[in-house]
């Protein structure tokens, strides 16, 4: 391979799933005034990735075809651009790529969107935390108003689909407010939930557990709401008089329940999550990960050379955790 070309895994058209999924040799990226080039140690796939290539940001993003996928790295700057003070090659450090480029041996990512990876922090460990952990963050924080210090009131918190990416880190950082959690997974990820901080795990194939009723027999102040097809009915008749529940991945159907409940001025709320690339969020989030408060649940590693059956994995819909490539 010559000097100045990568490997990379990319595709050329909207709709294409695994079959599109093409191994290449392109020419290394230059960073821009701005941004730093990292040489890729570990890449995770979020559902987002193969929905972009499934259309659901069409006519923007992808911005150009071919396009190479993924959005969080974890890995070590090589270059910077001009205008870049606050890393240096060398640096190890986590990132949000804004345009894609993660299923690659190098990419470029703007210094607002890169924070330091500390030595007690994995390359694959925090390559899986960028956006399921900022989700899972902002959902938390930013709509559901919990207080990570723990100094906010007692709260009952539902966690849906516990065990996927964005779930296994909103179980952990709701147990650092003063929270009960309840959640929901499959059977064969029960124990792991409960070893994640979550007080009571429902199996969401069973009638409790697609009632989402509690079995201590608590109302749910807050509902974070980790997968879909579960209808306003069955949270309205768990959550308290003022509960909230925040939609991680809302589609129009959310979107038009929360337009029908501020015209009724409707107490319980339906909170729409749309996921910002925060750095003082990913901070405090890798920082936890340092103080050993958080960690990450990894499904399965895959090579690049392999990335189109990781990509496959994460279209089924079955992780536990997340799913990493891994150069």
């Amino acid at each position: 391979m010559a000097k100045n070309l990568m490997r990379a895994v990319q595709y050329s058209k909207y709709g294409g799933g695994v079959a599109d999924m093409k191994h290449v040799e392109v020419p290394i990226p230059s960073p821009k005034k701005d941004e730093v080039l990292i040489q890729v140690e570990a890449a995770s796939i979020n559902p987002i990735d193969w929905k972009i290539q499934n259309g659901i940001a069409r006519p923007f993003l992808p911005r150009k075809f071919p396009h190479i996928p993924g959005t969080d790295v974890a890995g070590e700057i090589v270059q910077v651009g001009a205008g870049v003070n606050n890393f240096k090659a060398g640096d190890k450090v986590v990132a949000v790529l804004g345009n894609g480029g993660a299923l690659a041996e190098f990419a470029v990512a703007h210094k607002d969107s890169t924070v330091l990876r500390p030595p007690e922090v994995s390359a694959a460990d925090a390559a899986a935390l960028p956006i399921a952990g900022l989700a899972a963050h902002q959902s938390l924080t930013k709509l559901a108003g919990l207080k990570l210090d723990g100094s906010g009131p007692p709260v009952n918190v539902l966690i849906t689909a516990a065990s996927g990416g964005v779930g296994t880190y909103a179980v952990q950082l709701v147990k650092l407010a003063n929270a009960h959690v309840t959640a929901t997974c499959g059977a064969r990820n029960i124990e792991l939930v409960r070893s994640l901080g979550a007080d009571e795990v429902l199996d969401y194939k069973t009638p409790e557990g697609k009632a989402l009723k509690s079995p201590s027999g608590r109302k749910y102040d807050i509902i974070i709401h980790c997968t879909a097809n579960i209808p306003w009915s069955t949270f309205e008749a768990n959550l308290t008089p003022k509960g909230k529940v925040v939609d991680t991945t809302p589609g129009f159907g959310t979107l038009m329940s929360v337009a029908v409940k501020k015209v009724t001025f409707a107490k319980k709320q339906l909170l729409p999550l749309f996921t910002a690339v925060k750095q003082e969020n990913l901070n405090y989030l890798v920082k936890l990960m340092q103080a050993g408060k958080l960690k990450s649940v990894i499904d399965s590693t895959h090579p690049l050379t392999k990335a189109e059956e990781a990509w496959a994995k994460s279209i089924e819909g079955h992780a536990t955790g997340k799913i990493l490539v891994e150069p």
